[in-house]
């Protein structure tokens, strides 16, 4: 036998991480120590795989979809594609190299729903973005969504089954075995009756989508705001609603941040018309909530609105009007009682304009932007694309950098100082850009922040918009340092 030389614990881990992304090996010891009887320290490595899920983008013969990928950083080896949610279809989307956007573009009905996958360099932080516009007709307007990694557990507040919606879950399977998925309603008296079996074991085939009528699984009821779970019995899938509303036009609202005590709405427009809060509250206990609203010079209390109380199991809904008054702003939940929290999911039904052109966006709460976090389409007229970074408990610091645009452009940088209890906005595009770039937002020092970007991209008098939060990238894992050597024998 031939004896090769020690591999490390670490080796064996880094390995594992390269082939999951993920780092779940711990050291040996039964304490969790080193030889020596110290912890063992865990360093940050870069993911080496990454997966995405997009939605089918819209079922108007009309629609124009626009699709953008991005991986943020220099250099290096690396593969990536998105391509059609259909066993052998062609890519749509295969970015080269890191920092350097691409596009393409598809038309009507059949544009498909993606899913892909990223390795090496161009692993970490990789995301994508499908932004489409519809000019006429009940779904017309500007839809925007992020793809995002299939899981097993969204939460949807702010959807409707009333008379004049239609929301469709959109629910896409990337793996090569079938996905039996669950969705239950909450309106605010409690969990919805479902029609029999009909949210139940709903299937997704391997490589496919499928769309699923909200109101189809509870017929006759009419909640006019209602919260929808998705979860998974069976394998993963990639998971979003898609609205359209009689007279205000149609949107993307994607999941919430997980539950929690306090969250954070970001990027609420300065010229909002309307807004309304939607929340759930899915433990046992009611949630008492403080409403503030952050904006350029501070933190207000909405007038008449300085509180809600949401029962367990239930959703509510607080209509807070024109909230912003002409600033833009962010809004923050907080326990009424800081020693009693309760965990909640929310949601903002956004409308701007009025008469017959309105138009209707969605902000769910996001997370903190964490040490880095990106949105892939933006463009580089003039007043199209806005930043907004809420610093909801302390003062912080972020690296805003806009890439170069598809078609060309050199990439712009700026540092943003967001003080607590505030919302900056800012509009930054790459020098000379053409074609979509990318807003990659990143943690310099201080508390966390939370970002949104706005996308207005406005038709025949109708300010048509849509608001995508930013999410931590998590490009990289925590991979535990070697307790000891593991002496490897092979053949």
């Amino acid at each position: 036998m031939k004896q090769r030389a020690p591999l490390t614990l670490a080796a064996v881990t880094a390995a594992l991480a390269a082939l999951t992304g993920v780092a779940a090996l711990t050291a040996p010891a039964a304490d969790g120590k080193a030889a020596d009887g110290k912890a063992a320290a865990a360093a940050r490595m870069p993911v080496e795989r990454s997966l995405l899920v997009c939605p089918g983008p819209s079922s108007s013969d009309i629609a124009e979809t626009t699709y953008t990928s991005f991986t943020p950083g220099t250099g290096g080896k690396g593969s990536a594609r998105l391509l059609g949610a259909t066993k052998d279809a062609k890519p749509v989307l295969e970015p080269k190299e890191p920092g350097k956007p691409v596009g393409a573009t598809a038309s009507g009905a059949d544009a498909p729903a993606l899913t892909g996958s990223a390795d090496g360099v161009l692993a970490p932080g990789w995301t994508a973005q499908l932004t489409t516009k519809v000019s006429v007709g009940r779904t017309r307007g500007v839809l925007g969504a992020g793809c995002s990694a299939p899981g097993t557990d969204f939460w949807f507040p702010a959807v409707s089954t009333a008379k004049g919606r239609e929301d469709y879950v959109h629910l896409t399977n990337p793996d090569d075995a079938a996905a039996i998925v669950d969705i239950k309603l909450f309106g605010p008296d409690g969990p919805a009756k479902p029609d029999a079996g009909a949210s139940e074991s709903i299937r997704v085939d391997p490589k496919s989508s499928k769309t699923v009528l909200l109101s189809s699984l509870v017929p006759g009821a009419q909640l006019a705001d209602a919260t929808a779970h998705v979860t998974t019995r069976a394998g993963r899938v990639g998971a979003s609603v898609q609205v359209g509303e009689e007279q205000v036009g149609a949107d993307w609202l994607a999941a919430s941040a997980d539950p929690a005590g306090s969250i954070v709405l970001p990027g609420i427009p300065a010229d909002a018309a309307s807004v309304r809060l939607v929340v759930f509250a899915p433990g046992e206990e009611d949630a008492d909530l403080k409403l503030r609203l952050a904006g350029p010079g501070g933190t207000i209390s909405p007038a008449g609105n300085e509180q809600v109380h949401v029962k367990a199991g239930m959703t509510a809904a607080v209509d807070l009007k024109d909230l912003t008054r002409g600033e833009p702003g962010s809004l923050l939940l907080t326990p009424a009682d800081p020693k009693k929290s309760a965990p909640v999911v929310a949601a903002l039904r956004v409308v701007r304009g009025s008469g017959a052109k309105q138009e209707i966006g969605f902000i769910p709460a996001t997370g903190p932007v964490g040490t880095r976090a990106t949105v892939a389409d933006n463009r580089p007229e003039e007043n199209t694309t806005l930043l907004s970074l809420t610093a909801p408990g302390a003062d912080a610091k972020v690296k805003v950098t806009a890439s170069p645009g598809t078609g060309g452009g050199e990439a712009a940088s700026q540092e943003v100082t967001v003080k607590a209890g505030t919302t900056q906005t800012l509009t930054l595009a790459p020098a000379g850009g053409k074609g979509a770039y990318a807003l990659t937002v990143e943690t310099v020092s201080g508390g966390p922040v939370h970002a949104a970007r706005t996308l207005s991209l406005p038709h025949e008098g109708i300010a048509m918009f849509t608001v995508q939060g930013f999410s931590d990238d998590h490009s990289t894992v925590s991979v535990p340092k070697a307790a000891q050597d593991l002496s490897v024998l092979t053949r």
